[in-house]
This record gives structure tokens, sequence and C-alpha cells, in this order.
């Protein structure tokens, strides 16, 4: 297939943002959790599969574009590092070393229960069943022979699940809203933000993606802005916090992206993934729970702030919890970005042994 001429990709992607952008904005009049990205999410994904209008049927979301606002959610991220987790380094120890268990029993654990329960075909299970790193499982679950299909829609529905589950159960245990529900958000609220300081922002995302890169860490368009970012605040030579809007703009575009992923699949194949992503979504949080039991009698940091630490969904949904619960958003930050990058490198490991090398 010939690529697609710019400007018809660009006004494409302008219509499926603006189609994505009112599901966002009914999903924040309802107070869903991280109401853009799942609001962009289930728009794009009901045009192509419920309605393929003729515009979209050899249409590719540009993922340069998608990628450039990865970066922002990194740079995001590493604002909420701050030189207060000094003072937690003994206890990190033992909870780095808890996460790394964790991702191992939860991984094994899915595994089993997409290939006994689901069905799903060695690779397919496997790359489903990762705890992290969305995208890189994608990536190299395609590229082993997965279903991708399958793989997009279980690796995705997992978020959905913890963020949409999570945030409303805590609601109702603790009597009052928490998470996006409570209208909180992980930008900034220091008022109006200087074009100086979104220039900044730019700079930053761009030279922690080359930075990224180069240094080939995993997901180098997440990691390198954020590790930037948080060298810069921790430092304190900028202060680089996102407006509200940069982000919720950010979480569109991640939602859309994806949302065109599940093109070619169908209600009976989304029904199926839902139900086991349920059970392993439910296995994995009642793994957390137990690890975070154990880690709160070692540590004593609290039991709840360990939980939404170790629930595998989305990074800044989680910290937004942390920031409703008087938690501290920048350990409960730093352990998801731990989650993914110990995933993808588990991922790897545990792909050589097994056989499922990348084609």
């Amino acid at each position: 297939m010939m690529p697609l001429p710019p400007f018809r990709q660009v006004w494409q992607t302008a219509l499926m943002l603006v189609f994505g952008a009112l599901g966002g904005l009914a999903a924040s009049y309802l107070h869903l959790p991280m109401p853009w990205m799942l609001g962009g999410l289930v728009s794009s994904a009901v045009m192509v599969l419920g309605w393929t209008p003729p515009f979209l049927r050899d249409y590719g979301f540009p993922m340069p574009f998608r990628t450039a606002f990865v970066a922002l959610i990194g740079v995001m991220i590493g604002t909420q590092v701050t030189a207060e987790l000094l003072s937690l380094a003994g206890d990190l120890v033992w909870t780095m070393a808890g996460l790394m268990v964790f991702i191992v029993l939860a991984h094994a654990g899915n595994v089993l229960i997409f290939r006994r329960i689901g069905g799903y075909d060695r690779a397919t299970a496997f790359y489903s069943g990762t705890p992290g790193g969305l995208m890189e499982s994608i990536v190299m679950g395609e590229g082993a022979g997965a279903d991708a299909r399958i793989l997009t829609a279980q690796q995705f529905l997992r978020i959905i699940v913890v963020i949409t589950l999570l945030p409303l159960g805590l609601s109702l245990w603790l009597g009052e809203p928490v998470g996006s529900a409570a209208g909180l958000s992980a930008a900034s609220d220091k008022g109006p933000v200087t074009p100086l300081t979104l220039v900044l922002i730019c700079v930053a995302a761009g030279l922690g993606l080359w930075g990224g890169r180069i240094g080939r860490l995993p997901a180098a368009q997440l990691s390198g802005p954020m590790i930037l970012a948080a060298l810069a605040t921790v430092t304190g030579v900028l202060d680089l916090h996102l407006p509200v809007w940069l982000i919720a703009a950010a979480q569109l575009v991640i939602g859309v992206s994806l949302g065109m992923r599940f093109k070619g699949a169908n209600l009976a194949l989304l029904r199926r993934c839902l139900s086991l992503s349920l059970i392993s979504v439910g296995y994995m949080l009642v793994l957390g729970a137990a690890m975070s039991l154990a880690l709160h009698q070692i540590t004593g940091i609290q039991w709840l702030h360990l939980f939404i630490s170790f629930a595998p969904g989305g990074v800044a949904e989680m910290s937004v919890v942390a920031l409703s619960l008087a938690a501290n958003p920048a350990l409960v930050s730093l352990h998801h970005v731990a989650r993914i990058l110990m995933t993808v490198l588990e991922l790897g490991v545990a792909a050589r042994l097994m056989g499922l090398r990348r084609s």
C-alpha cells in the first residue's frame, strides 16, 4: 500500500482527534478516571469497530506524532520526582525488590490464565500477560507472532479495568471520591504557564527522547524525558510542571492512537478479552495487596499507599489517586515507572528463556 499523502493524513488525524475530544468531554462530564485518554480511546474504537467510514480504510495514526506526546507524559512524571524520595532510600530497597517479585509472579500467573482459561497460543498469552510496558509488549509480541488484535485488546483492557475500577472501589471503600473523580490532576496548579515554560517543556521532551534513544533506554520515549525532567526538578534548575490542558491533550492523542488499534477486531473478541482481563486484573490486585501487606510490615509505609504503587494501571492516574489520599505521589510514580522498566527487562529475559524471539 502506498504511503498516505502528508496533508491527507493531517486532516484525517485532526478529524479523529476532534471525535476523540467529544468522547473526552463526555467522560469528563461523567467524572470517569483519565477522561481524555479513556474518552479518546472509546470514541476511536467505536468508530473503527461499529462504523468504519471510507476515509479511515487506508488510515494509520502517525506514530511520530504520538511519540511526541508520550514524551510530554514522561516530562510530567519526571516533575513528580522530588528530593524527599532520598529519605526513603532504605525502604526503597525492599519495595523495589518486592516489585520485581510481583512482576515475575504476575506475569507467570497471567500466562497461565490466558493459556488455560483463554486458550491463547504461547506467544499471545506470554505478551498479553505482562503487568506493564504496553507498547513494548505489543511491538515485541507482534514480532514474535502473537495475535496483534488479542494482544492489543488485552494490554489496554488491563489498564482500562485498573484505572476504572480501582478509583471507583477506593471511593466506595473510603466514602469519598478519589482520582479524576475528585477533580484532581497530576498537572500544574501554579497558574497560567508562560510561553517560555512551554518552550522549555518541549525542549526537555525532545532532548529526553533523543537521549533515551541514544542511550537505548527501555521505553525511551517515556524514560528519557522522565529522567531529564526529574534531574531538572530535583536540582532546582527548572520548574517544568505541565499545565492541565497539555496533559489532557497528551492523554487524548495517546487514547485515540490506541483506540485505532482495535481496527479489525469484533465485539465477540472484545467480550472474551474483557472477561479474561477481569480475571487477570483481579489476580494481580490480590497479589499486589498481599505484597503490600508484607512490605508494610517491613518498611512501615502505609499499606494503601503501597497498594496503589503496585496496582498495574496508568502512571498518571495512580499518581492522581495518591494525591487524593495525601500519599506521596513521587513514591507512587517512581514505583510505576520502575514497574514499566522492570517489566521490559523481565520480558526480554523471559522471552529468550522461552524461545520467543523477535522475528
